[in-house]
């Protein structure tokens, strides 16, 4: 019969035990010597006091499982990721510990909010000052845009022409199927710009606003579903298999739209058709951030802004012939099944994203799609990263993370820059540009649309060459400064006792800088940097919640804005929209960080150790 000093001598001979201790013993063994000293010694002793009282649950913390041979600097930041910044109750070696209620954690979450953001500005400039690793693609010349896969200037004869790099040519057609989707969005909005009256003549609803007003809003009611669930899909079958599932609400809800025989079918077809939409534009920047190369990932980001404007003119330029034939709105509705088709078949053919493959353990599809798309240089170090990130997956997300750090801010930067891009006014400006249009002297709706769709085509092919060049933080803050200067002209067109020719001119010209300054930087980055900035973890959830608060806000948008006119007039509710956009682009200079040439890992291991604190 041992004693029970024995015992305590053969329990502290057996090393750390399981739990939260164990993942930082693991850890420290990991490092190398110049950060822990001695590694074996390190390696066999039990870990210090003061790392075994996590301020977080363990199933709350992200632990990376390091392997042996992780880089010295991923190394170092996986032991920072786990340090405790303040000090919380100690924990008992060995012991296992009840985890708080979640409305405890989110409350605790919430109340230090504050301190989080307050230290987010000296975050991003540790993470901006850093050089990308020397393995790092190189970032396109600034004149080239995507050109660049192809070009090379070196003083070597083979210049840029050798077959390993083809950039952007290998994932164009897989980024190209999935951006039919955001065609189908653009789609959708311009569809009832024009025929919203003949439709309301022949289903019965002739002369009530507010039923005409609920056709093109229940769209978005639906789309906020679409959005909020759109995670889940994601999580469970993947980009590519969601892509495919979700082609079966939009083409359902086009059938019942256009073979509608009352308000009732009509609303429902267009409610299921904004399901399908709210999943598909969460889906497609993730699909395109998670797929395509780093050193392209922004210019191919864009696809999604240029396919929401191709469906735009598309369907004005399809609905022409609505204003002599009044049944031709149905013919428009049939159409919208097309694209609908081509997703569900193109994206057979289409990969998979790695990420996600690598996420639920299919590490050999992984590569072989990395390899099929990537530069051959960038395959292992890509896949080394892509390990390690996957290693803290060792359970499923939830959405009760999103109030834990590090998840917390980047959800907040989500939504506040969807909610900030809304209240800008951009919908204002697309569902209502007829309105806008007929106060300056154009009295066709079709023609001002047009104008409007032309003019967010060509800023988005100019966004598509600087993404990469320029950056995302660049682009974001000159577009809000833009579209300030834009609004301000508008206001004093419309405001100032001008020559009503100047004052039509200006008006004009305002509005379209409007869309144009719009579609360079607040329209695609916004969706381009979410998934950037958002941990493999949240990543989906993240961008379900800021695309949720987009249509939140875009509802409240096209729901408010005639009745702000009506009583504050245009000057002052695009006044209103200029300040907003200013607003914006000071916040994007303070809480933005630019993510232009690095790997979605990398910033990830950049932004995820925990934030410089005293310790107590």
């Amino acid at each position: 019969m041992k004693s029970h000093r024995e015992k305590r001598s053969a329990t502290n001979t057996r090393g750390p035990p399981s739990g939260a201790s164990t993942r930082f013993h693991f850890l420290l063994a990991a490092l190398p010597p110049s950060l822990c000293g001695v590694r074996s010694a390190r390696a066999s002793a039990r870990p210090p006091a003061f790392l075994c009282r996590p301020r977080l649950p363990p199933a709350r913390r992200i632990a990376p499982s390091v392997p042996s041979a992780m880089p010295p600097p991923l190394a170092a930041a996986a032991a920072l990721l786990t340090v405790p910044v303040f000090p919380a109750p100690r924990v008992r070696l060995g012991s296992s510990r009840r985890e708080r209620p979640a409305a405890v954690r989110a409350a605790a979450a919430l109340r230090a909010l504050p301190r989080r953001l307050e230290l987010w500005p000296q975050r991003l400039a540790a993470v901006e000052s850093t050089p990308p690793p020397s393995s790092a693609p190189p970032v396109p010349d600034s004149s080239s845009g995507l050109d660049a896969g192809s070009g090379g200037g070196g003083s070597g004869g083979d210049g840029g022409g050798g077959g390993a790099d083809l950039g952007w040519l290998k994932v164009f057609p897989h980024v190209l199927t999935a951006s039919m989707a955001n065609f189908l969005f653009g789609y959708h909005i311009g569809v009832m710009n024009g025929p919203v009256e003949d439709i309301a003549r022949e289903l019965g609803f002739q002369g009530n606003p507010f039923l005409q007003g609920l056709v093109v809003s229940i769209f978005i009611v639906g789309a906020f579903f679409g959005s909020l669930g759109s995670s889940a899909l994601v999580d469970k079958f993947g980009c590519k298999r969601t892509l495919q599932i979700d082609t079966i609400p939009l083409i359902i809800g086009a059938l019942l739209s256009a073979q509608a025989d009352s308000l009732d079918e009509m609303l429902l077809g267009r409610f299921l058709v904004g399901i399908g939409i709210g999943v598909n534009t969460v889906l497609v920047p993730l699909y395109i951030s998670e797929v395509a190369p780093t050193k392209y990932r922004g210019s191919l980001g864009t696809l999604c802004q240029i396919g929401t404007c191709l469906g735009i003119i598309g369907a004005l330029s399809l609905g022409i012939p609505s204003e002599s034939d009044p049944h031709w709105w149905r013919t428009m509705l049939y159409a919208a099944c097309v694209p609908g088709f081509l997703i569900a078949v193109g994206m057979q053919f289409a990969v998979e994203s790695p990420r996600w493959l690598a996420k639920v353990g299919r590490f050999d599809d992984a590569r072989k799609v990395v390899e099929s798309l990537w530069e051959p240089s960038e395959v292992d170090k890509s896949m080394e990263e892509i390990k390690a990130v996957v290693a803290n997956d060792d359970s499923l997300s939830s959405w009760s993370e999103l109030l834990v750090e590090p998840h917390n801010r980047v959800a907040l930067i989500g939504g506040s820059l969807f909610f900030l891009q809304q209240f800008a006014g951009i919908n204002g400006v697309l569902y209502f540009s007829s309105l806008t249009f007929r106060d300056v002297g154009i009295t066709s709706g079709a023609l001002a649309s047009l104008y409007v769709g032309i003019t967010n085509f060509g800023g988005a092919l100019v966004a598509s060459n600087l993404m990469d060049t320029q950056g995302r933080k660049k682009l974001l803050i000159g577009s809000y400064l833009g579209m300030a200067l834009a609004m301000f002209l508008i206001v004093c067109g419309i405001s100032f006792p001008l020559d009503e020719g100047v004052a039509h001119s200006l008006s004009i010209a305002g509005t379209l800088l409007y869309i144009f300054t719009f579609a360079i930087g607040a329209g695609p980055v916004t969706g381009i940097i979410i998934p950037e900035l958002s941990s493999a973890r949240t990543r989906s959830k993240i961008m379900g919640f800021s695309f949720t608060v987009h249509w939140i806000c875009n509802f409240l948008v096209g729901l408010y804005f005639l009745e702000l006119v009506n009583k504050f007039g245009v000057g002052a509710v695009y006044a209103g929209f200029g300040g907003v956009s200013l607003l914006t682009a000071l916040f994007a200079y303070n809480f933005i960080v630019e993510t232009k040439g690095r790997s979605l890992e990398e910033i990830e291991m950049s932004l995820s150790p925990a934030t410089p604190g005293k310790r107590e």
